[in-house]
């Protein structure tokens, strides 16, 4: 049915099972892609726990897409029911359960902010789901079935389990229902294939075995990598402030993609973008300006996007004449940790470090519009300072970048 598969492996971590296992299946998902003789359904679970997307949150349902535009169906579950225990994947402590009318509205937010990805129109391309629809109607009985299906010792291998089961931190029964729940959802759907994050590989596998207890035929997982948020180091979290909302203003998320760590570039354009990955221009301070052009287009529109770029830059300078030609000053011989006073010096921007020193005390100086009062100021690699504008007074800027093209 899908003879052309090279956007499947585009930004994926992982496919598994990955190679025949004659007890289950006698094919890889690139076989059955090509062999099926009807649309495969592909599931993706999204448990409403809070009330903001960001673009981490993106890539797999930007895969999803992927599997719409090859023409499969793509099954969106909202876990109504699951998020109302919450996911313990990769965390310290119990989550806070939540009330139903909660989850009701950050499930509707949550839809709003990925309707610019999925196709919501085309007729047979998209099924919204609630595990309510299924969850709530099972007894004791078929409860009690679920959990005979997985030993403690199964449960403590879980991510996050062991750590808090060796600190002794309370893990509650309910938390052990999760993974079941949520793996129940694949049987409920009959799913192909379920779309998660690589830490979610546990939770896809006990779908799998799910399946193959109630008679089904096994679904595949297809894991995508967890984003790296704008500070290059952590990945993208609201909470660490590094990241980029699916809901904000084109302007803001302009600002913060443009300044986008020169190493993390080329991941965010093949997770973020549907752009050839060879054929992006060589000057790096243009493919950041491309990625967050093309990224805001995204949720926004190209004028849109235009727009914001001309009015991030005019931001800066507060000249848009002057906005369109700030130089560059490479800071690819700059030795860090380095106080900015020295970088000043070294851009041409001041003629020596004292020069600089009362530039900075007396108010002059600025980074991406933030005055800058602190004279000893220093920055520990070049990582933090790539892509921003450094600016004395009114009439001096250079773009700081780590190329000297």
């Amino acid at each position: 049915m899908d003879p052309t598969l090279g956007w499947l492996r585009r930004g994926i971590s992982e496919i598994f099972p990955d190679r025949p296992e004659s007890s289950d299946i006698n094919e890889n998902l690139e076989q059955r892609l090509i062999q099926t003789d009807r649309p495969l359904r592909v599931k993706l679970g999204i448990d409403p726990t809070g009330a903001d997307l960001h673009l981490g949150h993106s890539i797999a349902v930007r895969k999803l897409r992927a599997f719409q535009d090859a023409g499969h169906t793509a099954v969106l579950i909202i876990g109504d029911f699951t998020a109302q225990i919450g996911d313990p994947t990769g965390k310290s402590e119990v989550r806070r359960q939540l009330t139903p009318p909660e989850v009701a509205e950050n499930a509707q937010t949550y839809l709003d902010q990925i309707c610019p990805i999925i196709d919501f129109d085309t007729p047979g391309r998209l099924e919204v789901r609630y595990n309510s629809e299924w969850l709530s109607k099972l007894d004791l009985g078929e409860i009690l079935q679920l959990l005979a299906r997985m030993t403690v010792g199964q449960m403590l291998a879980k991510e996050g389990f062991a750590e808090r089961f060796g600190q002794e931190t309370p893990i509650y029964l309910h938390e052990f229902l999760y993974p079941l729940m949520q793996g129940y959802d694949s049987v409920a759907i009959a799913a192909d294939v379920e779309l998660g994050g690589t830490d979610q590989k546990f939770n896809i596998a006990v779908g799998r075995d799910l399946q193959r207890y109630f008679g089904k035929r096994p679904q595949f997982g297809l894991l995508v990598p967890i984003l790296l948020g704008t500070d290059g180091t952590q990945k993208m979290s609201k909470s660490l402030g590094n990241y980029v909302g699916l809901s904000e203003d084109a302007l803001t998320m302009y600002s913060k993609l443009e300044k986008i760590p020169d190493d993390l570039v080329g991941s965010y354009f093949e997770l973020l973008t549907n752009l050839p990955l060879d054929d992006l221009p060589e000057n790096p301070r243009e493919r950041q300006k491309l990625l967050a052009v093309n990224i805001v287009t995204q949720y926004h529109g190209k004028e849109v996007a235009l727009e914001a770029q001309k009015a991030a830059l005019t931001l800066v300078t507060g000249d848009a004449k002057q906005a369109e030609d700030v130089p560059e000053f490479s800071l690819k011989d700059v030795q860090f940790p380095a106080k900015l006073f020295y970088i000043l010096s070294a851009a041409g921007l001041c003629k020596s470090g004292n020069e600089a020193r009362r530039q900075i005390e007396g108010g002059a100086v600025r980074l991406d519009g933030d005055r800058i009062e602190d004279a000893n100021i220093t920055f520990a690699d070049a990582a933090e300072l790539l892509g921003r504008v450094l600016q004395v007074g009114k009439k001096k800027f250079v773009r700081l970048v780590n190329t000297t093209e």
